[in-house]
């Protein structure tokens, strides 16, 4: 990579600028084609790499014994590498300690106490419930002619999902952004228990250790961001992607057939994610040509990796019937999205059903004027204005 690649590399990264946000593909396909693992600046003080390639990604996101997401983990006598490690963690962040931030033996216990509202057959129970919503809320707006798909579809068909499967109350939904909210929600279903993934998860509590009252606080506000953020992303984005590409929009709407196939298309090629939480590693690893040392702070770039040009065919191409898909837009190993059978139905279902109750689609300002949130591991829009 030339300095001046490198540098501007960096500037993207670190600042998350308008144009990374925008289209970070071109900077990792000039990533890749320097080697699997490229060290990146931080401003934490401590070395950080960025994982380019699938097998390299792969080989860091199943590797929970090397790479770990809980710095409180890793033993390193350097205090500034040290203080550098607790800055980057995770960990609290939805209130209180999540599955998404601890490793084994925590991990299996905490993911072991939702599985079961999220196996393949619970979610496909859930069809007619989303499709209801995705009608719902496309009557809202069909007499119109125009919308914010962001705010008008992408954002409210997950995050009312999330909030059935949650027992989150209907005329309250608009105030789980707050932490206080969540605490009086908890409270309340302590008080009046009903039929609902909280209500089981706070039963769980009461009856012994196997759920701490931090741990509840932490599932709970992981369940909410993690069980709409990825899915709106994927919505807002993959529409993007068809509307940059009228042949393969055309392509689903002549052959709804295609819906499963397409869904896990838009996922590799629309980036919803684009890293997952850090890894840091708790030993000094060999991998791609270099040495991580122990301590240092490794991002695997799904987004990069699901381009990779050793494992796709024209992997810069929209191809909506593509056979050989093995993307890792969900993550890998013990963290693989718990929610990911969820997330292709509510996007089968909203592709299918914006298409075919919206067939003539079209953006509503010039592709430049798009805005996308400038996020370091979450690639989505602003708003989405569309005519239809």
């Amino acid at each position: 990579m030339s300095d001046s690649v490198y540098q501007q590399g960096n500037a993207s990264l670190n600042n998350a600028s308008d144009q990374f946000s925008d289209n970070p593909f071109p900077l990792f396909q000039q990533m890749r084609a320097i080697g699997p693992i490229v060290p990146m600046p931080s401003s934490y003080g401590t070395t950080m790499w960025m994982i380019t390639r699938m097998d390299e990604g792969i080989q860091v996101l199943k590797d929970a014994q090397r790479f770990t997401v809980d710095p409180r983990t890793v033993a390193v006598d350097d205090p500034k590498k040290r203080r550098s490690m607790d800055q980057m963690a995770t960990g609290g962040f939805f209130g209180g300690p999540s599955m998404l931030d601890v490793d084994e033996p925590d991990h299996a216990r905490l993911r072991t106490l939702v599985s079961k509202a999220f196996t393949p057959r619970y979610i496909e129970g859930l069809r007619p419930r989303i499709q209801s919503l995705a009608d719902e809320l496309l009557d809202q707006v069909q007499d119109q002619g125009e919308i914010d798909l962001v705010s008008d579809f992408a954002y409210p068909l997950p995050i009312n999902v999330i909030c059935d499967i949650l027992g989150v109350p209907p005329n309250e939904r608009d105030q789980i952004g707050y932490s206080s909210y969540l605490d009086r929600l908890v409270r309340n279903k302590r008080a009046t228990p009903q039929d609902d993934l909280i209500s089981q998860l706070v039963r769980i509590e009461e009856e012994g250790d196997r759920l701490s009252e931090a741990e509840l606080r932490g599932m709970v506000g992981l369940l909410i961001f993690a069980g709409h953020e990825t899915t709106s992303n994927l919505i807002g984005n993959g529409t993007v992607a068809l509307l940059d590409n009228p042949d393969q929009m055309a392509r689903l709407k002549a052959d709804p057939s295609l819906i499963a196939s397409a869904v896990e298309e838009l996922l590799r090629y629309s980036a919803p994610v684009v890293t997952p939480i850090p890894r840091f590693a708790r030993e000094d690893v060999q991998i791609g040509g270099q040495t991580i040392h122990k301590g240092d702070v490794v991002l695997v770039a799904i987004a990069s990796a699901n381009r990779d040009e050793g494992q796709f065919d024209d992997p810069e191409e929209l191809d909506l019937a593509r056979q050989v898909n093995k993307h890792i837009a969900f993550g890998q190993g013990i963290h693989y999205c718990l929610g990911a059978p969820l997330a292709r139905l509510e996007g089968q279902i909203a592709f299918t059903t914006l298409l075919r109750r919206m067939p003539n689609l079209r953006l509503n300002v010039p592709r430049s004027h798009l805005v996308w949130r400038g996020e370091m591991n979450l690639r989505g829009l602003v708003s989405l204005p569309v005519a239809f």
